[in-house]
């Protein structure tokens, strides 16, 4: 087990992670499709939102949780489904999966992820998990996909819908890298004709809680709504599939406004900080996926890594919160942030700006 001072900050995890894969597997994780303009934009949404704290008041009980579909959870965080996560940590999904059950978060686990949903769900049995669905089969496979998951007591089940086409991940291309979990994906046929008929029939189907990934605009978080979703999640698969997109903070709260509590709300995008969070939670948010930190951490130290990881946002969180001059995100709206210039920054990544200053 990794000492917690190996990790007291969050770029800790670069390095390592840097050292530990492969550069194919590197350049997958930490990059996105084409210019990589979306994937910037969501740092970039993020970083021109400035805090408004408040003082004088009694900070001394921060409470850093949350509820979410009927489970307390010791932060809003899910970890997001990473197609390819054996791709970084030997046991691939289930690592993320027992990490989540250590530390009191939950777990999303991808459908193209090994070793797969049944052995996932028996890393971390009796603890409450989300199964996400690539559409790669025609309504009865869907169907089957989905009756599994419940079978193996998934909390709720997440379809992506923004991978109609792969994106043209250059980093990739460049290299003639392929992932593990796209290896054996040729065809997306069946997700080009995966609709809102199809959303409509699973929903009258199956009684379980049922989360649309890849939301980013307010009129289809609306349709999503009227058919009855029970969670939005508000993304642009980390920049990875359409280039030139909004950031994914820039477009939330316009949506959480629309659905007006219809929908709860997850976010994804560049959340890397406790900071980053506290903002996703006063635009709105439910909950915020995380995605690449994720990997980072499982790359550098495997299960404990990713449970440290999740420490320190912990820290980040309460530290933030407290001196915002809340004890709760009830307490937060948007009267706690403000729009602000982006800061100027020519390091390697503006969420770990010390990394080329030698830290």
């Amino acid at each position: 087990m990794a000492e917690e001072n190996t990790f007291e900050v969050m770029h800790e995890f670069v390095e390592p992670a840097r050292k530990n894969i492969s550069k194919g597997s590197w350049d997958y994780l930490m990059g996105a499709a084409e210019t990589e303009t979306t994937h910037r934009r969501n740092r970039l949404a993020l970083d021109s939102i400035a805090f408004r704290p408040r003082v004088l008041r009694d900070v001394v009980d921060v409470d850093c949780g949350t509820e979410f579909l009927g489970h307390r959870l010791r932060l809003p965080v899910i970890l997001a489904p990473i197609g390819s996560m054996q791709d970084f940590v030997e046991g691939g999904g289930a690592v993320p999966t027992r990490a989540a059950a250590r530390f009191g978060c939950m777990h999303m686990l991808s459908s193209v992820c090994a070793p797969g949903v049944e052995a996932v769900a028996k890393a971390a049995e009796n603890y409450p998990k989300i199964f996400q669905i690539y559409v790669r089969g025609d309504a009865d496979w869907v169907d089957d996909l989905v009756a599994q998951a419940l079978e193996c007591n998934y909390s709720a089940v997440c379809f992506t819908v923004d991978l109609d086409y792969y994106g043209r991940r250059e980093r990739d291309k460049a290299k003639r890298y392929q992932p593990t979990a796209r290896r054996h994906t040729k065809r997306h046929d069946d997700q080009r004709r995966f609709a809102w008929a199809d959303i409509e029939r699973i929903r009258g189907k199956f009684d379980c809680p049922l989360i649309i990934k890849g939301i980013a605009t307010v009129e289809d978080a609306l349709i999503a709504a009227d058919t009855g979703i029970d969670v939005v999640y508000v993304s642009n698969h980390g920049g990875r599939q359409l280039d030139h997109g909004l950031g994914s903070a820039a477009v939330l709260q316009e949506i959480v406004e629309a659905l007006d509590g219809r929908s709860r709300t997850i976010v994804d995008g560049a959340f890397l900080r406790g900071t980053d969070i506290v903002k996703a939670m006063a635009l709105g948010a439910d909950a915020v996926g995380i995605g690449r930190l994720q990997g980072l951490a499982a790359a550098a130290a495997g299960e404990d890594g990713v449970v440290r990881m999740l420490e320190l946002l912990e820290n980040e969180i309460e530290g933030t919160l407290g001196m915002l001059g809340v004890t709760s995100y009830k307490e937060l709206d948007t009267s706690y942030l403000a729009d602000a210039p982006v800061p100027f920054f020519g390091g390697w990544h503006p969420a770990f700006p010390l990394i080329d200053e030698g830290y």
